[in-house]
């Protein structure tokens, strides 16, 4: 039997960019903790898919669509989770893009983009559902960051700039919210294949490298993720605020490999 801290049976949880690689194995994952869980992306035929998945591990589940670029979309995600559930608990922003160019040529169009989403869409979701759980005193939000919160990947600037600023979000909110009950954390992924990245990574010099560089000799699985989030997401984790938890199979720690 698992240990009762880490149970989430009676939580509710969003997880915004829930319905795909790394957000949709969290989504899944707090629910096989014991959560009710509410994935939301732009496309409702995935927001189907990710609710079926959650439902089919016994939690209940919404289908309701968003986009962080869109605040009335969040805030009808927070109305319509409250009105099923009663509340949220806790909040996942895995939501996010990147483009790879070289900075001296990316356009201000490109950098405003992938900035709105991944910085400026992050704050969106802390600000409607953080006041939520200010307003219950009970909360658990859980960022998204990157290895490029701490190193530079090349090529992928504005990509960088935005999780640097999203850890940097992460520790402001944790200062200013956790004495009122919310802690804000952030969960930092190595390099994990998905369907959007399996051809960079088995087929480029670029993924040759990023495996070279990850001691463990392999890439992660998005499902080694989730004890990360549902520590994070339970009363385990009570005393920890504005962290960031690396999960990278070594590579931050590695100077040589070979």
């Amino acid at each position: 039997m698992a240990h009762p801290l880490f149970d989430l049976t009676g939580k509710t949880a969003v997880v915004v960019g829930g319905t795909s690689g790394i957000g949709l194995a969290m989504a899944v994952g707090l629910a096989e903790s014991g959560a009710d869980v509410v994935a939301t992306s732009r496309r409702a035929e995935q927001v189907e898919e990710a609710a079926r998945a959650i439902e089919a591990k016994g939690r209940r589940a919404l289908r309701l669509t968003s986009d962080v670029g869109d605040r009335a979309s969040l805030e009808a995600v927070l109305e319509g989770t409250v009105k099923e559930f009663g509340k949220v608990d806790i909040l996942i922003n895995s939501a996010g893009k990147i483009k790879r160019e070289p900075t001296l040529t990316v356009s201000e169009e490109t950098w405003n983009d992938i900035m709105d989403t991944n910085v400026t869409g992050t704050l969106r979701a802390c600000q409607i559902f953080g006041k939520h759980m200010l307003d219950r005193g009970y909360g658990r939000i859980i960022n998204i960051a990157s290895l490029n919160t701490f190193v530079s990947l090349k090529e992928v600037t504005a990509y960088a700039a935005s999780k640097a600023a999203v850890g940097a979000l992460t520790k402001s909110l944790a200062v200013e919210w956790s004495s009122r009950g919310v802690t804000v954390n952030g969960i930092a992924p190595g390099v994990f294949r998905t369907a959007l990245n399996q051809k960079l990574l088995d087929e480029s010099d670029r993924g040759k490298e990023l495996l070279m560089r990850t001691p463990m000799g392999r890439f992660g699985k998005t499902e080694e993720l989730v004890g990360s989030a549902i520590f994070l997401a339970s009363d385990a984790s009570a005393f920890i605020t504005g962290e960031i938890l690396v999960v990278d199979g070594g590579f931050l720690a590695s100077g040589v490999n070979q």
